[in-house]
């Protein structure tokens, strides 16, 4: 007569205590050489979060710092591509996997260097009750095994590109609870501003998590041929919103930005002196020197 699983005592022989003891050592020993670790979020989808994403690692990676990804968006993976590093191969070794190497040595970590060319997301089958519980179960173990499994060796900065909606702080504070902080973006609306009120409440004041500040993107129109700035909005109401967060800088719109995205050459660096580009420095500049604050290390210097 075939046992049921309240029937086998213990484990049955499968020693899962064990193997989450070994992988959560895995990763410590992973991160013990990644000096910052910083999670990018929004409260909702459609802000432009993987594009800040991009173009901040991208500041960083300039100013001469080891730069780590993780695309932890597993069921909407868009980094590969960003990056130019979609088609990559992954190569394994005894040691683990070795990450993708996108513009200036950045180091990238997707779902999507898994999934086939003409394949969608991951999609996880089951009972309507049990969809969700699932979806964020396998999530969780992804995300652990993008931190303990990829060889990503000695890093200035790992980020992370959460998936959209606040709870995701939850999954890696239980990952990282040594993260240094997180950056939240949104757009010029008041439904937006409304979810990120949530995201920084529940970062901040429940997880204990540092919020660096809040990058306002899509906030004006700039022209592509003549690089003027045009309103988009009236006048916005974020400092009002930030409960006490810095506000890290708004981001105008231009449409070479999408563009440069497709083709997986981040915008930054090809448009720099543009106003959107000065934007985004501007905004690194912030992001690192509050990091200046949060962290013991010396900032590194830029390589000459």
């Amino acid at each position: 007569m075939p046992k049921r699983y309240r029937d086998i005592a213990g484990d049955g022989g499968s020693n899962v205590a064990g193997q989450v003891a070994e992988q959560i050592a895995r990763l410590k020993a992973r991160m013990a050489g990644v000096k910052r670790t910083l999670a990018v979020m929004s409260g909702k989808g459609g802000v432009g979060k993987s594009t800040i994403t991009t173009n901040l690692a991208m500041f960083f990676a300039m100013q001469g710092w080891r730069v780590g990804v993780i695309d932890a968006d597993v069921n909407g993976p868009s980094l590969a591509t960003m990056f130019g590093v979609r088609r990559h191969q992954l190569q394994l070794d005894t040691n683990g996997v070795l990450p993708a190497i996108g513009p200036l040595g950045v180091q990238l970590m997707s779902m999507d260097l898994f999934l086939a060319e003409d394949k969608t997301p991951v999609v996880w089958n089951g009972p309507n009750a049990e969809t969700f519980l699932w979806r964020g179960t396998m999530e969780m173990h992804t995300l652990r095994e993008f931190l303990s499994d990829v060889q990503w060796g000695a890093l200035d900065m790992l980020l992370l590109d959460l998936p959209p909606g606040a709870d995701r702080v939850s999954t890696i504070r239980d990952l990282l609870p040594d993260l240094h902080g997180t950056v939240v973006v949104t757009i010029p609306s008041a439904v937006s501003h409304l979810v990120v009120l949530k995201s920084i409440t529940l970062a901040r004041d429940l997880l204990h998590t540092p919020v660096l500040g809040l990058v306002e993107n899509m906030t004006s129109y700039v022209c592509p041929t003549c690089e003027q700035v045009h309103p988009l909005f009236g006048p916005t109401s974020s400092e009002e919103m930030l409960l006490g967060v810095p506000l890290l800088g708004r981001i105008p719109f231009d449409p070479r930005m999408a563009a440069a995205g497709d083709r997986g050459t981040p915008y930054i660096l090809e448009y720099g002196t543009s106003p959107a580009g000065q934007a985004l420095f501007q905004m690194g500049e912030r992001v690192r020197t509050c990091l200046e604050t949060v962290h013991e290390d010396p900032v590194r210097s830029p390589v000459p």
